[in-house]
């Protein structure tokens, strides 16, 4: 009966020992750049992309491309 339990604990140490390894391995596989890379990534993407927050940055925007903008619409609810 012992045998048999210590058998099934290591059995059990042995899963998650391969589990592990396997997530271990598939971490290895993912794609990985530098910092530097990410950096200029960060840099290019901000440069690039008009932040509607940052006028000061950017300029006014028109009405229309402004996302935060409050709509004219007539309004379909009322609070009361």
């Amino acid at each position: 009966m012992a045998t048999r339990r210590a058998q099934n604990i290591a059995e059990a140490k042995l899963k998650r020992l391969l589990e592990y390894n396997s997530r271990l391995r598939e971490q290895l596989d993912v794609q990985r750049i530098t910092v530097s890379e990410a950096s200029n990534g960060l840099i290019s993407f901000c440069k690039s992309t008009k932040d509607p927050m940052l006028p000061s940055v950017w300029g006014p925007i028109d009405k229309k491309d402004d996302p935060f903008a409050p709509t004219n619409g007539g309004g379909c609810c009322a609070v009361m």
